[in-house]
């Protein structure tokens, strides 16, 4: 798994994660949004959990590649 995070370009998942990641920017991010309604337990639509999982995605690849490569310089 970590060759496979080695492949993808932190530039790359940076910029999913500004674009696709916060998209709509207004009036407030998808990913605000639903991390709200998870939070308050309003998360019951299919769509929702669709929309968390896509505009979450980038960044959870970004935030598994940035530990990797953390975790990799400790080991050196």
């Amino acid at each position: 798994m970590r060759s496979l995070f080695d492949r993808i370009p932190l530039s790359i998942l940076i910029v999913l994660s500004l674009t696709l990641g916060l998209a709509p920017f207004t009036p407030e991010p998808h990913l605000w949004e639903k991390l709200k309604m998870l939070a308050s337990g309003e998360l019951t639509e299919l769509l929702d959990m669709f929309d968390l999982l896509l505009h979450g995605t980038p960044w959870l690849l970004l935030i598994m590649k940035l530990f990797l490569q953390l975790t990799s310089k400790q080991e050196e």
